[in-house]
């Protein structure tokens, strides 16, 4: 199974600069997959998912500020 690479715009994420996967964003069916598990992608820019390898990824110019 080959990974898959998500692009995702700063707008995508959530207060905290994270993402759930399985994601809709992925066009994955929430009830055929994996555990719902949360990553930060704001830190990095980039998170890969522990379970399927996907890996979400902030779009190059984008930034995400975090609102307080």
């Amino acid at each position: 199974m080959s990974s898959m690479q998500v692009e995702l715009l700063a707008k995508d994420l959530n207060a905290q600069g994270g993402i759930f996967c399985p994601s809709p964003k992925a066009d994955m069916k929430i009830w055929n997959s994996h555990p719902k598990v949360y990553l930060d992608v704001a830190r990095t820019g980039e998170a890969k998912c522990p379970y399927c390898g996907s890996v979400y990824k902030l779009r190059a110019g984008e930034h995400f500020e975090a609102h307080h």
